[in-house]
């Protein structure tokens, strides 16, 4: 236990050198009698030396406490003379000593490190100048010492009644300082601290720190403590009110709340097993407080049990005939996904039972896949919900948290089905190919067993733990690509393509659907707006270049509002939007026909892409230059595209001699194969026919047509193998210019499923080999 020194100061002299003992974790203030105890050779070593009644020593507190011996380096320059009161007890591994705290020292050097520490010191004076600062410092301290007894700090019992004493500035400062609950850096700081008001100032602060802390750490006690007494006495309440009640023949709320959920769950006409686990949560209901958290936790999973769909469902509409009248309202063209829903309504109309169709709508953006979901549920009679997927991340957003954790929920697919109130909605599941994958799971798998027809008759949430019939569920997902879709995920789901749309569809479309709708929302319905034809497909070719629908909107709602901003401005609106006022609402052209505007080149040929948002066409461009047999390859291409050039070439220098090609051509240069638009990366093996007629055309010399377009994928036998997307590739090759394009042979039969009209507008040349290619795109020499 500390105790403090009153007795009349003595003026001890500090000679020149001190014998040091280091101590750890501690700080040693002046004024202060306290036993120590010694650890360390060196510092046991000192005692011994020194054991008779007040002899000076210097405690120096170490700089870091893992140094059993220390050094001069690990000490503190400044420390406390003290004289040694009594020595209890001495071994070799520790001493137990009293000291009495004299005055502050400064080491100026250390003579001796063996086998003790000695050093040469100088006595740190104070001069402590009596202010009405320094006073009013000094009441303050004494008070808020005094308020953190108050608060609960635990103190000796004679050092309450030894602090009104004081009215000297420094010693204060270091009394209240041992009492600090601050690490031993934060003391040395006060111990190295030479003028007593700034000593007392920052032990001010300190300890006021800490009556704050203490103040609100009571008053928080007082709170839990009243809350406990107002719990109890709400509880005892409670039971005198049910006394009551009970004897005026009331019934108690709580008891009616139970009784009307018992109700709800007899209409909500659950399957036996689930009413059976609602049942047994509900009789743990009654047995539980009201107030606990627990009663909560509970009472929400029985009001979803009773909320959720067991046995409520739309009735479908089976006319036939409305269903295709509300789809063709709501789309143009899109022939394949209307006649697979009247195929569904059609069977359904025969068996009653059907399980519902898992469909996956995949295309471009902006061609429809959203709103036809809508337009489905419309024509079967349905309930419409939608869910986004895109970065979806946690496996319990479609199969739900268990009750243990704290504030589970539902997945979203229950959530949703609870909320339309039906179990046989038109659900759709937008941007399937844009799920993720962490740490949390991977909803992709998640949603296996969901778009399962051979499973999802027994859905188990993990917040329900009940199995829940999803068999009736219209199911549709939608995609820009395939690609990223689990392989298994991808075999459940019967795939929809919806190409992009051609020049007359975006006109018809335009007229149908897009012009009224923004007519309507602008406020232009009494002004009778017309657009040409000719400013359409001026907006089309020239302000926008998509697969979709999107741009076309947005511009035409562009024209629509500066037509409004002139009507209210007072001026004459124009009501009849030619191609010659396109140019004055909507600014220059965005976009140009890069085909039909570029003239032939030796090197450079056209070639057709498939990408997110449809087709497009690219450049492959060749050059040739001395150098020693390298292929360099540059557009960020990906590793299918730079084997695919890699394979043009080896074919090329194999077969040199029938394509009119020097047979050494090799043996002295560097080719160089680049595709432009060189920030956006590139890959896929359809440009490997584009790739070597580029090489044929720079190895003959010959001039490639600009506006014949290719896409084929090649073998090193120089065979011509089909590829994908060939319709929004047409549909690129159209909308840039091209006149004819070159298919591989075994695409024709998908060329001829698009329609008649956009056939009639581009020349297909179809080959099995690339023999045939040259002649096609390269002109005489």
């Amino acid at each position: 236990m500390f105790k403090f020194m009153l007795h009349k100061t003595v003026d001890i002299t500090i000679p020149d050198t001190l014998k040091i003992i280091p101590i750890e974790n501690d700080v040693m203030f002046p004024h202060l009698v306290r036993p120590l105890i010694v650890g360390g050779k060196k510092g046991i070593r000192v005692i011994k030396d020194t054991s008779s009644k007040g002899n000076l020593v210097g405690i120096v507190t170490q700089k870091k406490s893992s140094n059993k011996e220390p050094e001069p380096d690990d000490l503190y320059l400044i420390g406390t003379a003290a004289t040694i009161g009594h020595v209890f007890e001495v071994s070799t591994k520790k001493a137990k000593i009293l000291l009495e705290g004299q005055s502050r020292i400064k080491i100026i050097e250390f003579i001796q490190t063996e086998p003790y520490l000695i050093a040469k010191v100088e006595e740190i004076r104070e001069f402590s100048e009596k202010s009405e600062i320094t006073d009013v410092l000094l009441e303050i301290v004494k008070t808020l010492f005094k308020m953190s007894v108050i608060w609960g700090k635990t103190l000796p019992k004679e050092v309450l009644s030894i602090i009104d004493t004081v009215d000297n500035p420094s010693t204060m400062a270091d009394m209240v300082a041992v009492y600090l609950d601050i690490s031993v850096e934060k003391r040395q700081l006060l111990l190295e601290t030479i003028d007593p008001q700034k000593r007392l100032r920052m032990v001010f602060q300190q300890l006021n720190r800490e009556v704050q802390l203490q103040e609100v750490k009571g008053k928080i006690d007082e709170d839990i403590a009243k809350e406990m007494s107002k719990t109890q006495r709400e509880f005892f309440l409670r039971e005198q009110m049910k006394a009551i009640q009970k004897e005026l023949g009331q019934e108690d709320p709580h008891i009616m709340e139970l009784n009307k959920l018992e109700q709800k769950m007899k209409e909500a006409k659950m399957p036996k097993e689930v009413e059976d686990v609602a049942k047994k949560e509900l009789d743990r209901l009654r047995e539980m407080n009201p107030a606990s958290a627990e009663y909560t936790v509970s009472r929400t999973y029985i009001d979803y049990l009773i909320t959720a769909p067991w046995s409520k469902k739309t009735t479908d509409n089976l006319d036939i005939k409305q269903a295709e009248k509300i789809l063709d309202e709501d789309h143009y063209d899109l022939e394949k996904v209307k006649e697979r829903i009247l195929e569904f309504l059609a069977v359904r109309t025969l068996k009653e039972k059907l399980k519902g169709p898992i469909l996956c709508f995949v295309g471009p953006p902006g061609t429809g896949k959203t709103s036809l979901g809508k337009s489905i549920a419309r024509a079967l009679g349905r309930k419409f919900v939608r869910i986004s997927l895109g970065g979806m991340r946690d496996e319990a957003e479609i199969r739900g948290h268990r009750r243990t954790y704290v504030g589970a929920l539902p997945g979203r697919i229950m959530q949703e089905i609870c909320r339309t109130g039906s179990n046989n909605p038109v659900f759709m599941l937008d941007e399937v190919d844009k799920i993720g994958a962490d740490f949390r799971g991977d909803p992709s798998s998640a949603l296996l067993e969901v778009l399962d027809p051979e499973q999802n008759f027994s859905f188990a949430d993990h917040y329900f733990d009940v199995p829940f019939d999803l068999s009736n569920v219209l199911f549709i997902t939608t995609a820009n690509i395939l690609d990223p879709v689990h392989p298994a995920l991808k075999d459940r789901m019967e795939v929809i393509s919806l190409s992009g749309y051609s020049e007359d569809e975006k006109l018809n479309i335009a007229h149908k659907f897009l012009i009224p709708k923004q007519v309507v929302e602008n406020g232009l319905e009494d002004k009778s707006i017309e657009f040409v034809d000719e400013s359409i497909l001026k907006i089309v070719r020239e302000h926008t270049r998509e697969a979709g629908l999107r741009n076309l909107e947005r511009e035409i709602a562009s024209i629509c509002r500066k037509l409004v901003k002139t009507f209210v401005s007072g001026n004459e609106i124009i009501k009849v939007i030619t191609a010659e006022t396109i140019e004055n609402l909507l600014g220059h052209r965005k976009f140009y026909y890069e085909v039909t505007e570029e003239k032939d080149q030796i090197g450079v040929v056209t070639g057709l892409a498939w990408t997110e948002a449809g087709g497009d066409i690219i450049f492959v461009e060749a050059v040739k230059m001395k150098g020693d047999k390298k292929l360099m390859l540059t557009g960020q291409l990906g590793d299918v595209m730079q084997e695919s050039a890699k394979a043009a070439l080896s074919y090329i220098r194999s077969n040199a001699s029938s394509l009119g090609v020097d047979v050494n051509f090799f043996d002295n240069l560097d080719i160089h194969l680049h595709v432009p638009s060189g920030a956006t990366p590139k890959d896929g093996p359809s440009a490997g026919i584009t790739m070597c007629t580029a090489l044929l055309s720079l190895l003959t010399g010959r001039y490639a047509k600009r506006n014949v377009a290719l896409t084929g994928e090649i073998t090193l036998s120089g065979r011509v193998i089909e590829i994908g997307g060939v319709k929004e590739k047409v549909l690129a090759a159209i909308r840039a210019g091209v006149k004819t394009i070159v298919l591989p042979k075994r695409n024709e039969k998908d060329f001829q499923e698009i329609k008649k009209e956009i056939r009639d507008k581009i020349k297909c040349v179809f080959i099995e080999r690339v023999e045939e290619a040259v002649n096609v795109v390269l002109k005489d020499k």
